[in-house]
């Protein structure tokens, strides 16, 4: 897959500094922006987000390109309902060479590999038949396989962002949106550390895990580490 950090709001923790002291403070927000300067907007947003008032960090937002992912990823990631998306339609789009994801656990699988690929082989020539007789795009996608290779464009503020990185960056997270999820989160990072500075799993921030039963344990090796060596320690922990 490929993430593309497309565009974002321009000097994103200014703003969300600025509505942060338009609820405090007299004087316009206009104002208020052409005097804070970068420190103090830094200081400002970590202070708030601190304290959990997350609304005023819903006025930044990034705008990304998912490249190349499977079906199967984009159906989990519109769950998250506070974004806008624009997916590539199967209804326009012929997918002349039928491009597919293929999970580590089948490529790792040589028996399990030939079933998939034999599957999805079966499936991408139903579809090219389909279109030879004629039938539409929209009717002969019924056939293809969530496996399919998808683009997308998707915009999210950065409150939804923290949510999505605590639930997507986690161990427990299905690979392929876990994999994209770590990308996107480093992008923002580098055009705004101090919105996203704690972002990540659950664990990262707080040094626990909710997961109950189910958690993965890696939090247990967070003693005495940072922030960046505890997101370093999750991403390596399963491979």
């Amino acid at each position: 897959m490929k993430v593309v950090l497309l565009e974002h709001t321009q000097n994103p923790e200014k703003v969300c500094a600025v509505a942060a002291l338009t609820s405090m403070k007299e004087g316009t927000p206009s104002d208020m922006l052409s005097e804070i300067d970068t420190d103090n907007a830094k200081k400002r947003i970590q202070r708030v987000v601190g304290y959990g008032h997350y609304s005023v960090i819903e006025h930044a937002s990034f705008t990304f390109s998912i490249e190349g992912i499977s079906r199967a990823c984009s159906h989990q990631l519109v769950r998250h309902r506070i974004a806008s998306f624009t997916q590539q339609s199967q209804r326009y789009v012929k997918m002349e060479d039928v491009p597919f994801v293929t999970p580590p656990s089948i490529k790792n699988n040589k028996t399990a590999e030939d079933i998939f690929n034999k599957s999805l082989n079966n499936n991408t020539e139903s579809y090219k038949k389909l279109l030879e007789l004629g039938i539409a795009p929209e009717d002969a996608r019924f056939v293809l396989p969530n496996a399919i290779k998808t683009n997308l464009v998707m915009t999210m503020n950065a409150r939804e962002l923290l949510h999505f990185f605590n639930l997507r960056c986690c161990n427990r997270a299905q690979w392929e949106i876990r994999d994209m999820a770590w990308e996107m989160l480093y992008q923002v990072l580098e055009v705004s550390p101090a919105l996203f500075e704690t972002s990540g799993p659950k664990c990262i921030g707080e040094g626990i895990c909710t997961e109950g039963k189910a958690s993965c344990g890696c939090y247990k090796l967070f003693e005495g580490k940072n922030i960046d060596e505890r997101r370093i320690i999750v991403k390596e922990f399963f491979k």
